[in-house]
């Protein structure tokens, strides 16, 4: 009886192809018939395509280059000239994820809306990725890249290889995402990859909090701000460790202005929400050889980004005279952004530092040809931004530049982003030429220490810690970046656009910018916290993550000797809530002396037996969660502003936890809104009920279905949200303030752990598969294994000629002018 389904559905295809061969009526938007077509539909697509012995004849290679797979579908390639390498890599990359990486550069140019047409909002994201920059960036990009021999020979030799696997595409052949959708791939070029390079800095730096404080500041004024969102972060242990001794003389930070300014918040309203998601973070380390079982460095990498299927990551080796890199690399990017060589270890977390501003400007007329600056008028540049439409006439829009940057949206226009003002020009410096291409091709090829430094000299946006490691045992970490010299609290409101002193006069020089170098401890770690403590002598403000990771790392690594690879693989998935192990024993002290309903005291006793772990079968997570928001609200929304959301706007958690711990007395645990003076035990008390009730409205009475790993639980949505194309609700542990940082629809996208020796030995595992077809078996072949903790050792390769049992197919590729040779 198993044939039925299948004949069922072979017959229903042939139906819905011969009736529906073409875009029908309003609700069904894509060529129905094309999808289902047995011979170059679905099916077609609907098949495993592992990896086969085989000989290539490629127009485009200059020599022979033999491709090794091993059992995971990574490509080994070995290339005898860089131009075959990238060419190779781009050919494989586009092989594998071709439908993901240009899909990408739709979504980072603003161009949505030529595949899919006139949806809700779709052309309003177009209009929002031109009026920020994000064309204009990676036309800036390009220009760095053509003062560049190399970077120009890697991109060209990239570009040809993703064409190559385009040009022999056949309709049958597409992605299924271009039959679902009915387009087809365009040529690749560098631009492409700048934009794809760009949607990352987008991705790691694009966020701010410049409109929102500007609106808490007029609302509840200075003494607030600075005791609320401006104070020391609480219990925080910095990236570069506290009380480092800086020893150099810092460049002259700019005159602040004579007055402070009041920009006009009367239109600064946002209509959607396109801020890059706030959990975005990593994890990185590394400790020297005198803590290791080995006696050499082990560097570990785990950076949070959104999970989708396709995963951000495609694993790969790259090989030729002078190079031997494997790591993952960005589809639609050449070379390793995160991993190894023979010689040395690197990963990178997103630093925070705060690297864009938003300057209020006031405009002659509403033409926007003139702003005024120092007392004069000044001429902007208007860009002519083209937004073409599926089924529908084209929009050309029009952005104003000034010397900060794209004026976004004028005073009469509603911003596609939460943050974004409107009125206001863009600073950022994702729009500035540099060329991060050459910083990872350096990076790739890196011997020790020295080189590591020289190449990232390229490196400005967007900025990341750089952790590193060596065969010779260094360890290192820098916090890497282009950061403009600020006065105090330059940037940390909406800036004025007529006023000079404003501006950015300078950066910090690339030699002061925070490093650490083998230090005594032999202990380096990043987590997206502060950067530096107050001595540092420059100020670098920004969005950075409270204590909890940082200091759960730093402290298990301080505590761990003859560490393992084993030893860092439970601390890349350590689960302990490190938060509630902070404030909970104080919450559930108060609710001990109060008059609880069976119901809540079964609940407050699952609270006082919990372990402090967020594990997947536990429950107390769910009530912890619960209770934490319901505490950090009751505690400020009667003393601060929302949003034009409606989102109360709050100091960061750190804030609250010192409240909770430190100041129980303090007026703020008074609701000011009621005649009564409630305190701290009213409130953690208030908040307790809220929270039960609200457990039990969604959950149901208190049992499994209160479940973290049901509760919360992880989605790997498809990158293009095709319904059926993803993984959802799998049973995860951890969240986004604990080492383990895995959230709903954000977490590990690749951990890394690599143990330096005589040779190199790494582990690793993302959350997806090598091949973006969803009808492959290694579409999602890594997500189980990802869920559950586990890793796979990287297979590191010298030679094509290598033999191992994990080598499953050998793909050897020539140009057929020489193949016979």
């Amino acid at each position: 009886m198993k044939w039925l389904k299948p004949l069922f559905l072979l017959v229903l295809s042939f139906a819905l192809f011969y009736l529906l061969n073409f875009p029908t009526g309003q609700t069904i938007t894509f060529p129905v018939g094309k999808f289902f077509n047995p011979f170059g539909g679905f099916w077609h697509n609907n098949v495993n395509l592992n990896p086969v012995a085989e000989n290539l004849e490629l127009p485009g290679v200059v020599d022979p280059v033999a491709v090794l797979w091993d059992d995971r579908g990574v490509p080994h390639i070995f290339a005898q000239n860089g131009y075959d390498l990238y060419f190779i890599q781009g050919y494989l990359t586009a092989r594998d994820r071709l439908w993901q990486m240009e899909f990408l550069t739709y979504v980072a140019s603003g161009r949505l809306a030529e595949i899919l047409g006139d949806k809700p909002n779709i052309v309003e994201h177009d209009r929002f990725r031109r009026r920020i920059g994000m064309v204009y960036a990676a036309e800036n990009a390009l220009k760095a890249y053509k003062n560049d021999l190399q970077s120009q020979l890697v991109l060209k030799a990239y570009s040809e290889g993703v064409n190559a696997w385009i040009k022999q595409l056949d309709e049958k052949n597409l992605p299924i995402e271009y039959k679902i959708l009915d387009y087809r791939p365009e040529a690749w070029t560098p631009l492409k990859t700048a934009l794809v390079q760009k949607y990352m800095a987008w991705n790691l730096s694009f966020r701010n909090d410049e409109l929102a404080m500007t609106k808490t500041k007029a609302a509840a004024g200075d003494s607030l701000m600075e005791a609320l969102f401006h104070r020391d972060p609480f219990m925080m242990k910095p990236v570069i460790p506290k009380g480092s001794w800086w020893w150099f003389k810092p460049e002259a930070a700019p005159a602040p202005p004579d007055s402070q300014f009041s920009p006009n918040l009367a239109d600064m309203a946002a209509m959607y929400n396109e801020q890059p998601s706030p959990f975005v973070g990593s994890n990185n380390w590394a400790v020297s050889g005198k803590k290791t079982a080995n006696g050499y460095p082990i560097l570990c990498n785990d950076p949070h980004l959104g999970l989708t299927l396709p995963s951000i990551w495609y694993e790969v080796q790259l090989v030729s005279p002078d190079v031997n890199v494997y790591g993952v690399s960005l589809p639609g990017s050449p070379s390793v952004i995160i991993g190894f060589n023979q010689n040395i270890a690197w990963g990178v977390t997103n630093a925070g530092t705060d690297v864009m501003d938003w300057y209020e400007v006031q405009l002659k007329d509403p033409s926007a040809r003139e702003y005024s600056y120092n007392g004069q008028w000044l001429q902007t540049t208007q860009r002519l931004e083209t937004i073409k439409i599926k089924n529908k006439p084209s929009i050309v829009d029009t952005v104003a530049y000034t010397h900060h940057g794209p004026l976004s949206y004028l005073e009469n226009e509603a911003p596609f982003g939460r943050a974004t003002p409107v009125g206001a020009a863009l600073r950022w410096t994702a729009h500035d030429s540099s060329n991060e291409l050459s910083a990872f091709l350096g990076v790739n090829r890196a011997k020790n220490y020295q080189d590591f430094t020289a190449a990232l000299e390229d490196y400005d946006c967007p900025a990341q810690n750089f952790v590193f490691a060596s065969r010779k045992g260094d360890i290192a970490l820098h916090h890497q970046g282009k950061f403009p010299i600020r006065w105090r609290r330059q940037g940390r409101y909406i800036s004025d656009g007529r006023n000079p002193a404003y501006d950015w006069s300078g950066y910090i020089p690339a030699d002061h910018v925070p490093k650490i170098r083998n230090p005594r401890n032999g202990v380096v770690a990043s987590a997206n916290q502060n950067a530096t403590d107050k001595k540092y002598k420059y100020k670098l403000y920004g969005g950075y993550a409270t204590f909890e990771r940082g200091a759960r790392i730093y402290d298990r690594l301080w505590e761990m000797e003859d560490i393992t690879p084993e030893d860092m693989m439970k601390l890349q998935n350590d689960n302990l809530n490190l938060r509630a192990l902070t404030v909970l024993p104080a919450l559930t002290a108060v609710l001990q002396n109060r008059n609880l309903t069976n119901a809540q005291q079964q609940i407050l006793e699952a609270l006082e037996k919990w372990d402090f772990y967020n594990e997947r079968a536990s429950r107390a997570p769910v009530i912890f969660e619960h209770l934490w928001d319901e505490v950090e609200t009751a505690l400020w929304e009667d003393d601060l502003p929302a949003d034009s959301n409606g989102t109360l706007i709050m100091p960061n958690a750190g804030v609250t936890m010192d409240f909770l711990i430190n100041d129980t007395s303090s007026i703020f645990f008074d609701n000011r809104t009621t005649a009564e003076r409630e305190g701290f035990s009213d409130i953690v008390f208030q908040a307790f009920k809220k929270a039960h009730e609200k457990l039990i409205r969604e959950y149901g009475s208190f049992g499994d279905n209160w479940q973290w790993g049901k509760v919360r639980g992880t989605d790997l949505r498809h990158f293009a949200r095709v319904p059926g194309l993803g993984r959802t609700g799998l049973p995860t542990d951890g969240n986004y303030a604990i080492v383990n940082a895995t959230r709903k629809h954000n977490g590990p996208s690749w951990r890394m752990i690599v143990e330096m020796g005589p040779q190199p030995r790494a582990w690793g595992i993302y959350p997806g598969g090598q091949n973006g077809n969803p009808g492959d078996n290694r579409f999602d072949q890594f997500v189980d294994s990802w869920v559950d903790g586990k890793y796979y050792e990287l297979l590191y390769l010298k030679s094509p000629t290598d033999i191992h049992q994990r080598l499953v197919a050998k793909t050897v590729i020539r140009n057929p002018e020489t193949a016979s040779e």
